[in-house]
Formats: structure tokens, sequence, C-alpha cells
């Protein structure tokens, strides 16, 4: 009998969405992709801006924008994550509960937390697991 692989669930921030997209990564798998609703605004945001500083054409945001619609990734943002984010957001002292909102996804429905950030990995690695990019390879 084949063992079955345990399936991974990461959730993935901004930072990584669009490095996968810019890499044009095949996720492992056995690996899931969860991310709070509110993703969708800030990629469209951060590549919109990157078009505007010239980092990248038109051309080329709308194809990191449609690789992205293709990956399977779980979206959630109902009012037990919203509610969790605020807790997450107060407990750490944050002005915003946007990074917050990432921190419970992960305490709520992840095994592990990835972020290209590393002031914010280190921040919140006392109160989730943190794997590193390389886990999604």
């Amino acid at each position: 009998m084949t063992p079955v692989a345990a399936v991974t669930r990461y959730v993935i921030d901004v930072g990584v969405a669009r490095k996968l997209a810019e890499d044009r990564v095949a996720v492992r798998e056995d690996h899931k992709l969860v991310a709070p609703t509110l993703i969708r605004s800030q990629v469209l945001s951060a590549l919109y801006q990157a078009v505007g500083h010239g980092e990248l054409t038109k051309k080329e945001a709308e194809a990191q924008l449609d690789y992205l619609r293709g990956l399977r990734i779980r979206l959630l943002g109902d009012r037990v994550l919203q509610a969790e984010a605020w807790k997450v957001a107060a407990r750490l002292g944050w002005p915003d509960t946007s990074d917050a909102e990432y921190v419970a996804l992960t305490q709520l429905q992840a095994d592990a937390f990835i972020t290209l950030d590393a002031k914010l990995a280190g921040t919140v690695k006392a109160v989730v697991p943190v794997a590193p990019y390389s886990s999604l390879l």
C-alpha cells in the first residue's frame, strides 16, 4: 500500500503571491494555499503600482494577474476570521488589521504562514509557525 502524502496548508501573503506569479511556480500538489480575501485587492494594487513605477509593463502585470487567478488559493474572509484578526492586531499592537488577517487565518486554517517580509515573519513567529518560500517548491 502506497502511503498517502499529508496535505500542508500554507497561508501566503501578497509578496509570496507576486513571487509565485513572477516565477510562474508550480506549487506542489500536496500543498494547499489559503489567503484572506483582501489579497485580491492587495495584489491588484501592488501590480498597478509596479506598472506606475515602471517596474512592470501593463501586459506583464496582466499576465501575473491571470496566473494568480488560475492558482488554487482558498480565499476566506468570514466574520470568525475578522474577529480573530482584530484580536491579533490588538495583541501585537498593530495600527490596522491587514497583516493580522494573515496571522489569524494561519491560526484558524493553516499549518504555517509564508511571507517574504522578514520583519513581519520575525514578529509573528512567536504567534504562528512561519515557513520559508522554498517550502512551496
